[in-house]
């Protein structure tokens, strides 16, 4: 089963000084219909204007996984973590019991363009914690790189959580294929470009929910940027 989630199906907020869309449910956009996938909760696009950006606030019993597609996103928190998330960085906050952020566009002249994922935590109560890993484009470039997962396997950033998260970036033409395990789910999200999944076609911004799926073609109609999430 695939089921398909268009780029402008999704929620949509402009405050001005930030553009997001909302593939599930966040905040003020609630669609019963969306309200998330397996463990993986939360998928907003951003894009925050030049040294704009989101205030101290708190987060409790969440992963949050930030992945900048362009631009450079700076990060303090209530830890004493102060750093700058530049893309092909993943950066993973256990919010376990509570923490406390902020995250600014570091830049004063260009917007920053990244990811924010939630997932569900393996268990409520976690002490929280911070860690940031940098791919080289090599790495990156026509396959799936492992970039998070439960166990920090193959240089990846640890998740609390039964879930494995790829990203890739594909030239035009170029075609891999996306594997799920026995009674594992899958959903992809489409970062940048547009590619086709057993011959459907998803452009940036879009995603598709899979299951009961062993292997599916991935091709590329033009340079694309995804991420895979394999989930139990």
């Amino acid at each position: 089963m695939i089921r398909v989630r268009k780029a402008e199906d999704r929620g949509r907020f402009d405050f001005g000084w930030l553009d997001t869309r909302h593939t599930f449910s966040f905040g003020d956009y609630l669609d019963p219909d969306h309200m998330g996938f397996h463990s993986l909760r939360v998928i907003n696009e951003d894009r925050v204007k030049p040294d704009k950006g989101f205030g101290t606030h708190g987060h409790r019993d969440m992963e949050i996984l930030t992945w900048v597609l362009a631009g450079a996103l700076e990060h303090r928190d209530s830890l004493g973590t102060h750093g700058v998330i530049r893309p092909g960085e993943a950066q993973v906050m256990s919010a376990g019991t509570g923490i406390r952020h902020s995250e600014f566009n570091a830049s004063g002249s260009d917007d920053v363009h990244f990811l924010q994922i939630w997932i569900l935590p393996e268990r409520n109560g976690l002490t929280p914690r911070y860690d940031q890993l940098a791919f080289t484009d090599a790495e990156l470039r026509n396959r799936l790189r492992l970039i998070a997962s439960p166990d920090g396997s193959e240089g990846s950033v640890k998740l609390f959580q039964d879930v494995r998260v790829f990203a890739a970036r594909l030239d035009a033409g170029r075609e891999i294929s996306v594997g799920l395990g026995r009674g594992r789910a899958g959903y992809l999200q489409v970062a940048g470009g547009s590619v086709a999944l057993d011959g459907q076609i998803l452009h940036a911004g879009g995603g598709a929910c899979i299951e009961g799926e062993p292997d599916l073609p991935l091709a590329a109609s033009s340079p694309s940027e995804l991420l895979f999430f394999d989930l139990a």
